[in-house]
């Protein structure tokens, strides 16, 4: 298991990544976060409403699943979003730069540090 701030630095050394954050989806604030290049405190609260309006739809269209991760690209960019399996009211937000990232190591790596997180 990992700490918080040993997962953040596992995160941080993703190839491309700029910055990453866990976030708690229920409040929209962060648990813990590193790097630079982007506002994580706003990021935090902004993507706490993208997982919460992708919930919303799915259950609107009575889909019985779970979100994996939430991918979005953007022109210079991926950001990662990934609720965890075993923290409810969770997720994992992580920013790449687009041009020297591997998007799947990334997603795996992502994975990776979600099943070592510990509380």
């Amino acid at each position: 298991m990992a700490t918080l701030n040993e997962s953040l630095n596992q995160l941080q050394s993703v190839e491309g990544a700029l910055c990453a954050a866990i976030v708690d989806s229920s409040s929209g604030m962060l648990l813990g976060s590193i790097g630079t290049g982007v506002d994580m405190e706003l990021a935090a609260a902004g993507n706490t409403e993208v997982v919460r309006a992708k919930n919303k739809t799915m259950q609107a269209l009575g889909l019985q699943d779970t979100i994996d991760d939430i991918l979005i690209t953007l022109g210079k960019q991926y950001h990662i979003i990934r609720p965890m399996a075993s923290k409810e009211g969770i997720f994992i937000y992580v920013v790449l730069d687009k041009a020297r990232a591997n998007l799947a190591l990334a997603r795996r790596k992502v994975q990776d540090v979600e099943k070592l997180i510990e509380f």
